[in-house]
C-alpha cells in the first residue's frame, strides 16, 4: 500500500505562481537578480604570472629598440667620421698643391699633437 500512495518526499516541491490581482497578465514576472556566477575568473597568482610576463615581454621590446638606436648611433657616427677623413685628406691635397711636402708631414704631426693634448684635458 505504500507504494500506492504518493509521498511527499518523492515528489518535487513546485510552486505555481497564481493569477495577478492586477490584471497585468501580459507582463514578464521578474525575479530578483542573484549573482549565479561570481566574477572573480583569475586568481591572484594568475595575474602576479602575467604581470611578470608582461614586464618580461616589455623590457625585450625595450633592449631591441635601444639595440636598434644604437645601430643607427654607429652608422651615423661611421659616416661623420668617413666625412671628416675625406675632408682632411682634399684639405691636405690642397696644400700639397702649394708647399713643399716636408712642410705638410710637419703640419701633421704639429695638428696631431696639439689634437692630443686637446683630447689629454
Amino acid at each position: 500500500m505504500s507504494s500506492e500512495t504518493p509521498d511527499a518526499t518523492t515528489q518535487p516541491a513546485v510552486l505555481k505562481a497564481g493569477a495577478r490581482v492586477n490584471g497585468k497578465n501580459w507582463k514578464i514576472s521578474k525575479e530578483a537578480f542573484r549573482v549565479k556566477s561570481f566574477c572573480v575568473k583569475n586568481t591572484w597568482d594568475r595575474k602576479q604570472e602575467q604581470r611578470l610576463k608582461d614586464q618580461q615581454f616589455k623590457a625585450k621590446v625595450k633592449e631591441l629598440k635601444e639595440e636598434k638606436e644604437n645601430e643607427r648611433k654607429l652608422k651615423i657616427q661611421n659616416i661623420k667620421d668617413r666625412r671628416a677623413k675625406k675632408e682632411e685628406k682634399e684639405r691636405y691635397e690642397r696644400l700639397a698643391a702649394k708647399m713643399n711636402a716636408k712642410k705638410i708631414e710637419r703640419l701633421r704631426k704639429k695638428e696631431k699633437r696639439n689634437k692630443l693634448l686637446k683630447e689629454g684635458r
